[in-house]
């Protein structure tokens, strides 16, 4: 039987391998450019997601009882693709067509339940609404699987986001999981000098959900909070996970520059070596 620090290595080596995806995937969006920031901000709480808390069958991705995930901040398709891909839904091989011509890859998610995308987002805002209809539609026809959504930050800007929480509350949806990715930055610069959102958990807390704060690259951290102990009832969960956009490669930490940027051949190798082999030389 796995330990629970076995559990904890294995996911944080897939996050680590998807991270390294990602870069293949950004370096052959050429000129495209990819939102490499957001995606590494968010890619240790998908690791965990997809390979240990939801329950979903890659060989029967129309299961109707699996968990669905919508992915709200479209633009971190890099966090969701690989993690997609990984489980099986598709091959990795595929991964490099992202943002080409014909690929399903693109460069926000558009509904594909064949490749495991439930929700078309990108329109911030609009994947928790959907996530929240998805969760009421389960109540009613007395479904027991879960909704778990991702949103960014900055994407709480948006009114749309609070109507939805609030709608949440109201009906109890318990069998939801709002998940906050807080890396503070946004594609304008610090979401707190564009609209201060203050205390995010107790914006939450005074909308009706249950909350916890957590260390969003902590693999301990999330799997307690996602675990089935955690979850209220009555009423919707919120996780606000505190990430570092860019995790995982230290020129990208906590630079906006990477919000979306090119990746040419000599950052691409620089990140790779630092994935790798901890920043260290290739000898």
């Amino acid at each position: 039987m796995e330990t629970r620090t076995e559990k904890i290595a294995r996911i944080s080596e897939i996050a680590r391998r998807c991270r390294i995806h990602s870069l293949d995937m950004a370096l052959n969006a050429g000129s495209n450019g990819a939102h490499l920031g957001p995606g590494y901000s968010e890619m240790d709480i998908m690791a965990t997601l997809y390979f240990e808390v939801m329950r979903h069958d890659p060989k029967n991705p129309e299961w109707p009882d699996r968990d669905r995930f919508v992915l709200s901040k479209g633009h971190g398709v890099l966090g969701y693709y690989t993690m997609l891909a990984e489980s099986g839904y598709f091959p990795v091989e595929e991964l490099p067509s992202f943002e080409t011509n014909d690929s399903f890859l693109a460069g926000h998610p558009s509904r594909d339940i064949a490749h495991g995308i439930e929700a078309t987002s990108g329109s911030l805002g609009m994947g928790i609404s959907i996530a929240v209809g998805m969760a009421l539609a389960a109540k009613r026809d007395g479904k027991k699987h879960r909704v778990y959504c991702l949103v960014g930050d900055g994407e709480c800007d948006e009114g749309i986001v609070w109507e939805a929480v609030l709608c949440a509350s109201q009906y109890c949806l318990d069998n939801l999981c709002v998940i906050v990715d807080h890396n503070r930055l946004q594609s304008d610069g610090l979401s707190r000098d564009i609209i201060f959102m203050g205390d995010m958990d107790k914006k939450f807390a005074a909308f009706g959900f249950e909350t916890l704060t957590i260390d969003g690259h902590d693999i301990g951290q999330i799997l307690d909070a996602l675990h089935e102990r955690s979850r209220p009832v009555g009423k919707p969960l919120a996780v606000i996970a505190n990430t570092i956009k860019g995790k995982g490669v230290s020129f990208m930490e906590n630079n906006n520059d990477w919000h979306h940027h090119k990746l040419t051949a000599e950052l691409y190798d620089a990140a790779k070596r630092e994935l790798t082999w901890g920043g260290g030389s290739d000898d």
